[in-house]
């Protein structure tokens, strides 16, 4: 890329998203390296972010899409909506959460474009998703507030209160996966005194959590074992990654079935397809439905809802990482965020996804 590069930083387009991958002061900063950065007017409203901080930033406003889209470089928060496919182009690159995994159209648009897409969530650096981690953390957290909520008889749930009371137990919760998501759903969850048990294939990431007291009971990832975890349960929160491919399903249908009405299910791994088979994408619009009795809340942008802090966790990750690309987008420390490039799907395992298109995996 040129020594001074144009980046563009549109409003999302995505139902209720307020996010935006830039905070004025990360601009500043993005500013000071000699770039330029347009900002599409009210990209940053929704998060609290008014258009003159970042004009005091050294940012450009600019009124619309097609002019902020024009841009070297386009930095966003969700995958671009379907009316934003029109601004694919071969000379662009684009940096943002993709999940490509579960979007085969959008895939194949960013293939037939010629666009050179580089996904947050597959970015790797010491084995560990930085740009995928601050969104973990602030869905983790909401769910266990969503799951309290959820399960209130006002919002079709049970009428469970997660901690019980005198002489009544907790609510039994179920968290499958304890990564990021799944251990700060667990940490919220026991903040509330429900009952916490932890699902994961790594016995040794299970041992940690057991030493440390993040949750009250672990099980090994064993399908008749999880199926009677869920049977018993009030809320079963879904949050099981593989990153680049398709969410492990492990919970069947069968054993959403077999739980009490009103139970409630929260998928966190939606973004990936789901680790429930029940999971269907629902919006904040939109956000439950009702499947055995059991009520699911499966939000693409579970984040979204929480902009403010959302935006500064993001920002300060991206920010860094944007400067790089910029300047040299082989940099290692764009490891494995590079997923299309030239017509092609470079990540192997976004490819191994979508053996019908073309790759250079």
């Amino acid at each position: 890329m040129s020594q001074t590069c144009v980046i563009g930083l549109p409003t999302e387009t995505k139902d209720r998203e307020r996010r935006v991958a830039l905070t004025p002061s990360a601009v500043a900063s993005v500013v000071d390296r000699g770039h330029r950065v347009l900002v599409q007017a009210g990209a940053g409203e929704g998060a609290g972010f008014a258009d003159n901080d970042y004009k005091e930033a050294g940012a450009e406003l600019v009124a619309g899409p097609d002019d902020v889209w024009a841009a070297e470089v386009v930095v966003k928060v969700k995958e671009p909506q379907p009316a934003e496919y029109g601004y694919f182009r071969p000379d662009l690159t684009l940096f943002t959460y993709l999940h490509l995994a579960a979007e085969p159209e959008l895939t194949r648009a960013l293939v037939e474009s010629g666009i050179h897409a580089y996904a947050y969530e597959t970015l790797t650096e010491r084995g560990l998703l930085p740009l995928l981690a601050p969104m973990s953390e602030i869905a983790g957290r909401a769910a266990a507030i969503i799951g309290a909520e959820k399960l209130s008889a006002a919002q079709g749930g049970s009428g469970t209160l997660m901690g019980g009371a005198a002489g009544v137990p907790p609510a039994k919760t179920l968290v499958i996966g304890m990564g990021v998501a799944g251990t700060m759903a667990a940490r919220g969850l026991r903040g509330v005194d429900a009952h916490v048990t932890g699902v994961d294939v790594d016995l040794q990431r299970l041992y940690d959590h057991h030493l440390d007291g993040t949750i009250d009971a672990t099980q090994v990832s064993e399908t008749a074992a999880v199926a009677a975890h869920v049977r018993d349960a009030d809320l079963v929160v879904g949050a099981a990654l593989v990153p680049g491919a398709r969410a492990p399903v492990v919970v069947t249908e069968e054993m959403i079935a077999t739980m009490r009405p009103g139970s409630v299910v929260v998928d966190l791994a939606i973004d990936q397809g789901g680790c429930i088979a029940t999971a269907r994408p629902t919006s904040l619009s939109d956000p439950t439905y009702v499947e055995h009795g059991v009520v699911h809340y499966c939000v693409t942008n579970v984040p979204g809802q929480f902009p403010r802090t959302a935006s500064a966790a993001l920002s300060a990750a991206v920010a860094p990482r944007l400067l790089r690309l910029v300047a040299d987008p082989t940099d290692p420390a764009l490891e494995g965020a590079l997923n299309v490039a030239d017509g092609a799907v470079v990540h192997p395992v976004v490819a191994s996804t979508f053996p019908d298109l073309p790759s250079r995996a």
